[in-house]
């Protein structure tokens, strides 16, 4: 038999709610099988142990939920991987753009930060020396 996790054991292993991830299964992203009385309980494959892991790290890379999940839908078909793999590209070159101009605000608002502790440090070295206000 397959391996097989309860929800509580992702949760465990991820580091996530349960939550969490009815709500990635909400997103199409997991598909867990239904047992127990009425469905109740949720019962995950190894698919969807690696698909939850694909998910996380997708998040980490800074790309949404819906980007990962078509991402992972098309690793999950059995077509051809080089539209796959050309796919993955753009979307990596989009995040690494969108990173790359992130970093560049905040090397600017940095600068202009160091400039105002600087100007600050000068108007306090200046009343120092001219003692306490009259």
């Amino acid at each position: 038999m397959a391996n097989t996790y309860t929800i509580s054991d992702l949760a465990q292993e991820f580091d996530l709610t349960t939550r969490a991830i009815r709500f990635y299964e909400d997103m199409g992203l997991l598909e867990p099988e239904r047992s127990g009385p009425g469905g109740r309980n949720r019962v995950y494959s190894s698919r969807d142990r690696t698909r939850l892991k694909l998910t996380l790290r997708a998040k980490r890379l800074g790309l949404s939920l819906n980007e990962a999940k078509d991402l992972i839908d098309m690793y999950d078909s059995p077509r051809d991987t080089v539209p796959q793999l050309k796919k993955f590209l753009v979307v990596l070159a989009e995040h690494r753009q969108q990173l790359e101009s992130q970093l560049s605000d905040l090397e600017a608002t940095l600068d202009e930060v160091k400039t105002h502790e600087k100007e600050t440090r000068s108007l306090l070295g200046k009343a120092n020396k001219s003692g306490p206000a009259a």
